[in-house]
């Protein structure tokens, strides 16, 4: 019985006693920089290699390839150039499609200066999107050998 009472006080006292917390605090410092992010993928190949009398020869097409978008600012935009120019009387042309939100320029022909393809980009994720080439060349080009040029796309942020 001793026992018990003994037990039972040092229950009662302890708990009349106020609890002891311990805390600690740190800063944390974070920042979020400005995100502009462009992908493509596919493996375009384009040969021209028909035309019907009398007319210019038929485009090659090549839409089996995508692009992917990431930006945390707004108004920004896509615009690509090529690594060296087009031989005489061949034209590279591309179409990007637009993120929700942004604008495209259509078909525009590439050269070495860099052109706007997509603009007001704000604040997206986005992949999946249409990316298609259109080689045109006109009867003047005459034959031209397989070559490559490097399409080289930009995305800057808005003003």
């Amino acid at each position: 019985m001793r026992q018990t009472l003994a037990a039972l006080s040092i229950l009662t006292f302890g708990a009349l006693l106020p609890a002891s917390a311990q805390t600690a605090t740190q800063v944390v410092h974070f920042q979020v920089n400005a995100i502009n992010r462009i992908g493509v993928s596919g493996t375009p190949s384009l040969s021209v290699t028909m035309a019907t009398a009398g007319s210019a020869p038929a485009s090659a097409v090549s839409s089996d390839n995508s692009f992917a978008v990431t930006t945390n600012q707004t108004n920004a935009k896509i615009s690509a150039s090529l690594s060296a120019a087009m031989p005489q009387g061949v034209t590279l042309s591309v179409d990007l499609g637009a993120p929700q939100g942004a604008s495209t320029a259509g078909l525009q022909p590439l050269g070495t200066t860099p052109v706007d393809l997509v603009t007001s980009i704000s604040r997206v994720r986005a992949s999946g999107l249409s990316l298609t080439y259109q080689l045109d060349a006109a009867p003047d080009a005459g034959v031209v050998s397989e070559d490559t040029r490097v399409v080289t796309y930009t995305i800057t942020a808005g003003a």
